[in-house]
């Protein structure tokens, strides 16, 4: 892992006088092509690989992300009036997408009163900060940021067997579904926002590029980027070649742990993660790998 990035580098902001004064100099991704594998901010993320001497080149990996209203509205009936002994919230936002929900359902009290009689278990600070203002304390929380981070904990909990509510951002979580599984628990999936496959000519043309040579490294910001990407190079018989692309010649670049463990569990090992996970301080990050390795 790259560290001592400052958080709030965020791909905004000028980077000259910062990495001058971390006596890291412009021109250090030197000519190196960039996939940039995100939605969102690549102006500046672009903008911020040319300043460092880079070539952006700009490859969304996946597509729109939207609000599953409808579906949501049945899951809430499911979650007020389902007796679930534990309930599993990932992101803060579907968090608090869930609860604003509710409220429009005129089911906000019972929403919170659902959380209150049973188990909460949350990952990443954004989520407990959310469930805090709805006067919940998890019993659980990861001890990293990450699924497998919280798998670990509820390890030291009794779910076996139990009724599960299981929240998610439109993504899988095959290592948190796996351990539910294991333990036999009855588990309803909450997905509130629903993840549109990216163009394929896009993914076409990004695998292309892949196993021609013809990139250097890849910045993913999220998860679905990296099962879309694999997901893909299997349907092309092409995956074998894109892992051992991964692992010689083109780096992963993940925004931040959770990201990174997707791109672990679709077989891409070789990953750098900024301590400070923002999106600038990766492509930062990434410049410093670059600088490290001429160094040796």
């Amino acid at each position: 892992m790259i560290t001592g990035i400052p958080p709030w580098i965020d791909g905004t902001i000028s980077v000259n006088t910062l990495l001058k004064g971390r006596g890291m100099h412009l021109g250090k991704l030197e000519g190196k092509k960039i996939a940039l594998a995100g939605q969102r901010k690549n102006e500046e993320l672009s903008k911020l690989v040319e300043n460092l001497g880079g070539i952006p080149l700009v490859r969304p990996a996946q597509g729109t992300v939207f609000l599953d209203e409808t579906n949501i509205e049945s899951d809430i009936k499911e979650l007020v009036g389902g007796n679930f002994d534990w309930f599993i919230f990932t992101t803060g936002v579907g968090t608090d997408t869930l609860h604003t929900i509710a409220g429009k359902m005129g089911l906000d009290r019972e929403f919170v009163e659902a959380l209150r009689n049973a188990k909460v278990a949350a990952r990443g600070y954004k989520t407990v900060n959310v469930l805090k203002k709805l006067g919940i304390t998890p019993l659980v929380r990861d001890d990293d940021g990450s699924t497998a981070g919280l798998v670990r904990e509820l390890s030291a909990h009794d779910v076996k067997g139990k009724k599960v509510a299981l929240q998610l951002h439109g993504d899988p979580a095959p290592r948190l579904i796996g351990f539910l599984d294991e333990q036999g628990c009855d588990y309803r999936e909450i997905l509130p926002y629903k993840h549109v496959p990216p163009q394929t000519e896009v993914m076409e043309q990004l695998l292309s590029e892949l196993l021609n040579g013809d990139i250097d490294a890849v910045n993913f910001t999220s998860t679905p980027q990296a099962r879309f990407l694999m997901s893909f190079a299997r349907e092309k018989n092409v995956e074998e070649q894109i892992l051992h692309t991964f692992a010689t010649n083109v780096v992963a670049v993940a925004v931040g742990k959770v990201t990174a463990q997707a791109l672990r569990e679709e077989g891409i090992e070789r990953i750098i993660v900024p301590e400070n996970e923002r999106m600038g301080s990766a492509i930062v990050a990434l410049g410093q790998y670059y600088q490290g390795q001429q160094e040796v």
